[in-house]
């Protein structure tokens, strides 16, 4: 019984040893800042309602590699008019090696944004004030509730699509 504990011991480090998650390289991939109505804008009064708007993107380079790139915009507007516009794509190249599909899907919509968010919220903070605006501090996201909250909903909405029966598989009516 011990050689076949040590045995199973043995083939999960196997398989953990071949599980590698790193991240070969980060860089910004796209800048816009725009201040539409410039200069007017800066004598506008009232304070400035800011929208947070996230997006992402994953692309298959080849090798275990996958291309990330997490869009960060922000838009500000006093009144109806736009005060300004900050777009920040933040992208990395991570190895992903050694993980199933559903793993592999968690990764890189959680532990990937959770690295490239803080790069590309730096971006926008420094663009804002380039800008001439008053300091912009973005909360820290919390991309594993996001991802958790998404599945959560994409399986309600299966769900209903099945006629909200989740007991009774796509393939077999429900007369059978």
């Amino acid at each position: 019984m011990t050689e076949e504990q040590n045995q199973g011991q043995a083939a999960a480090q196997a398989d953990g040893a071949e599980q590698q998650l790193a991240l070969q390289k980060i860089y910004t991939k796209d800048v816009s800042f725009e201040i539409p109505n410039a200069p007017n804008v800066f004598a506008e009064q009232g304070q400035a309602e800011v929208k947070l708007n996230l997006g992402q993107r994953v692309e298959d380079l080849g090798d275990d590699l996958a291309e990330i790139v997490l869009t960060v915009t922000v838009t500000a507007t006093i009144g109806e008019k736009t005060a300004y516009l900050a777009e920040v794509a933040q992208a990395g190249v991570f190895l992903v090696k050694g993980f199933n599909d559903q793993q592999k899907h968690a990764i890189v919509n959680t532990f990937c944004p959770n690295t490239l968010f803080p790069y590309a919220r730096t971006s926008i903070t420094s663009l804002v004030a380039d800008g001439g605006f008053p300091p912009l501090t973005l909360q820290p996201m919390n991309f594993d509730q996001l991802y958790a909250q998404r599945m959560q909903q994409m399986a309600a909405e299966q769900a209903q699509a099945n006629g909200g029966d989740e007991t009774v598989p796509a393939e077999f009516s429900k007369d059978d």
